[in-house]
């Protein structure tokens, strides 16, 4: 293992308290009680201690969330084989029982707190999410939805859809949201994999000031999907819309209709630990997206576990976190109801009237936890706002951040800007996974530019092949390597919808380096124990033998003021040169293309960061394609580049604006 000397230790700008003050410290104060151990209150004998024991650690977290189950389990991993682990094999739980037993909330607490742009806000109190969960799954079994049976959302992040997804879950059936903002092959190309048997819908929304209508895209949708029996239709944008018109062979009824004088306790259907909750899908910029199977304990331990203790949030906090339907991290947020705290919904254009309007919604709102993207905190910075000067953010506690990696002025910005006692909590994870690799906890300081830790239970390392030769794999600290996972984490995914022999899942993340996960981030571990995320290695650049992290271009070349987005790419040169690096840019409102442009640009990149970073070629475009969830597209550009065409290796309706290829495709024709 090789020693990380050469990273300059940065700032650091929050530290931990006491173990006592927070659960994940009183959990590991109980452990040390209870086994005979002395972590000596150091978080790296903890995450050790966790991985050593890795079924002991497991099985007190279940019992210290007091999680749903059937008989008290007894084993928590039964067999550690990656893939094909086995978790709680003895238990029946439910995800919805979970969420609905709202720890520490008294039955008129208000626990749902849903924002919009396209009408009034809306609330839930503990008794009324439980009332409308009992009627809504009464009207999916009015509908015929039996355990097993897909019941797919194309609607906003509303309480609405949240209630269908405990309702959908309480029956043991299989949810999956995709956001109203995606085009209608979208839609096709992730509901049509699952074959949903009920749908909800919703006429259109409001984006800013801007009404969008969705009708005839709901008409396609449901053209595309005949195993659709039964449509519920949520009125939004228009209050008087009655929904799609009804055929012989669908039954559509009324978000209001479904059992409104129903007044029954809410039951839930036990289910293995493995058994499907939902399903979500891959960004799609290549072929169908991933069909990615989710299970009911996985989510469910998690998802409590990351909240509960690793962000250390409970009945007396307020949690919200940007996302759409068709972003894991609104799955993510609404399980803030399972550690007993309100969650804040928004739907809407987040930068309308300006940035400013999510930092006036969590003063507004009284959050105590407001989670974000990384590109949405530096869009921030590079306005020059101050929010904790211009509202009131006095009772948050803690800012966080994913999506991308998150650069060190980024991270003193949030500090300087936005409240310089909230912890900013940085992670990364995925999709895939549904929850985080590595984060912040409440026993670990934040240094600026840096995520705070490897997560307990978690065994994140960070591998690179070593001299002995190709396919030797070690862990390495200090230096780059690929993000694997050696150990198994609840909440991997079940499978792959569809994939009977688990081949394609195999495939995704245990092919190239055996027996762990291969996540495909560049990352590396400094010998504090923090991480720095530094791009994809399927997007690796490579300048000359030396490893260049895209992550690091965009935060200089975004902080000019000329420059709004920028993606960079390396194309190799296949008799053994250097290649050639092309930057493209998109330019701020107002500025225009110059000669000056190019040598300003170079400058920076070769004074901030070294003359490699200089590009060969930098061509202005008038947009940079991005997923729906704001990802760039450095992969699929490069083969545009390379000379595959654009329909070939993105989906247009994966992007926030499909046009955005357009002068992609024009340049790379251009070349020849």
């Amino acid at each position: 293992m090789s020693e990380d000397t050469s990273r300059t230790v940065p700032p650091t700008l929050w530290e931990p308290a006491a173990w006592e003050e927070s659960r994940l410290g009183r959990f590991a104060l109980r452990l040390e009680h209870d086994y005979g151990v002395d972590l000596g209150r150091d978080y790296e004998a903890l995450r050790t201690w966790s991985l050593e024991h890795l079924d002991t650690f497991w099985l007190e977290v279940w019992r210290e969330l007091r999680l749903p189950a059937s008989p008290e389990p007894t084993v928590a991993l039964a067999d550690e084989r990656l893939p094909g682990a086995v978790w709680f094999p003895e238990v029946t739980t439910n995800y919805a029982e979970a969420m609905l037993a709202l720890p520490g909330r008294a039955e008129d607490d208000v626990v749902v707190v849903s924002r919009s742009q396209s009408r009034e806000e809306r609330t839930w109190t503990a008794a009324e999410l439980r009332l409308d969960v009992a009627r809504v799954r009464a009207g999916l079994v009015s509908l015929g939805v039996e355990r097993g049976d897909r019941v797919a959302a194309y609607a906003p992040n509303v309480g609405e859809t949240l209630v269908l997804l405990l309702a959908t879950a309480s029956l043991g059936a299989v949810f999956c949201s995709v956001a109203p903002e995606f085009g209608t092959q979208s839609v096709v190309d992730r509901l049509g994999q699952i074959e949903p048997r009920v749908l909800l819908v919703v006429d259109g929304y409001r984006y800013g000031d801007k009404p969008v209508s969705r009708e005839a895209e709901v008409a396609e949708v449901l053209a595309a999907l005949p195993t659709v029996t039964g449509v519920i239709h949520l009125p939004y944008l228009d209050a008087a819309s009655t929904g799609p018109a009804s055929t012989d062979s669908r039954h559509t009824v009324l978000w209001g209709d479904l059992h409104p004088d129903l007044r029954e306790v809410v039951a839930f259907e036990p289910v293995p630990f493995d058994h499907p909750l939902y399903v979500l899908f891959s960004s799609g910029t290549t072929g169908l997206p991933k069909a990615i199977v989710h299970g009911h304990g996985g989510i469910t331990l998690g998802h409590a576990t990351a909240l509960a203790l690793f962000t250390d949030l409970g009945p007396q906090d307020r949690f919200s976190w940007f996302s759409t339907t068709g972003w894991m991290m609104w799955n993510y947020l609404v399980s803030g109801l399972m550690v007993g705290s309100t969650i804040v919904l928004f739907d809407g254009n987040p930068a309308h009237p300006t940035l400013m309007a999510q930092w006036e919604l969590a003063a507004e709102t009284g959050l105590t936890y407001y989670g974000t993207s990384a590109p949405f905190l530096m869009a921030c910075r590079k306005e020059g706002l101050t929010p904790g000067s211009a509202v009131d953010l006095s009772r948050l506690r803690g800012v966080g951040s994913t999506g991308a990696p998150l650069p060190a002025e980024g991270f003193r910005w949030v500090h300087e800007a936005v409240s310089a006692t909230a912890q900013l909590g940085s992670m990364s994870g995925g999709t895939d996974v549904c929850n985080a690799f590595v984060g912040a906890t409440p026993l670990t300081p934040v240094w600026e530019g840096e995520i705070s830790a490897r997560l307990p239970g978690i065994g994140v390392e960070a591998y690179a092949e070593s001299a002995l030769g190709a396919g030797d794999w070690a862990p390495v600290v200090g230096e780059v390597g690929e993000l694997v996972v050696t150990r198994p984490m609840p909440s991997m995914p079940v499978g792959f919808w569809g994939d009977e022999d688990g081949s394609r899942y195999h495939a995704a993340y245990f092919e190239e380096i055996p027996d762990v996960w291969r996540h495909g981030d560049w990352v590396t571990v400094t010998s504090r124990g923090s991480l720095v995320i530094t791009g994809r290695s399927d997007a690796t650049l490579n300048r000359g033998g030396v490893r260049l992290g895209t992550s690091e271009f965009y935060r200089v070349v975004e902080e000019l003021p000329e420059v709004k987005d920028s993606l960079v790419v390396h194309l190799e040169d296949p008799a053994g040169g250097a290649g050639e690096l092309v930057l493209f840019v998109s330019l701020a409102p107002g500025v225009s293309a110059s000669d000056d442009l190019p040598r300003t640009i170079a400058g920076v990149l070769r004074s901030r960061l070294s003359p490699r970073h200089v590009p060969d070629t930098l061509q202005v475009v008038r947009a940079l394609p991005r997923t729906l969830s704001g990802k760039k597209l450095e992969v699929p550009v490069k083969k545009i580049l390379r000379g595959a065409s654009p329909e070939d290796v993105v989906a247009a309706g994966a992007l926030d604006d499909p046009s955005a290829l357009a002068d992609i495709a024009a340049y790379a024709a251009s070349r020849g």
